[in-house]
């Protein structure tokens, strides 16, 4: 009877181990596939910004092109 229980308890903490030792490794898989997705985010926010700032150059290009049109420009070596 003795023997049967050092075997149950043996085999209960081998499988609690086991179990222990697999949630810590998933658990440390789902966080890394969470940073990776922020990385990921990041990338495209950075993106979506560069993006938004040509946009935002070329429009100001665009108007000093126009505001020279209509009005006389002076060189600073002109004053």
């Amino acid at each position: 009877m003795a023997g049967r229980m050092a075997k149950a308890t043996l085999f209960g903490a081998v499988i609690f181990s086991t179990l222990t030792i697999w949630a810590v490794h998933f658990q440390q898989q789902q966080e890394r596939d969470t940073m990776y997705k922020g990385v990921l985010r990041d990338d495209e926010r950075r993106r979506e910004k560069l993006k938004q700032r040509e946009e935002d150059l070329r429009a100001s290009q665009r108007k000093r092109e126009w505001y020279e049109q209509v009005q006389k420009v002076k060189k600073a070596s002109d004053v």
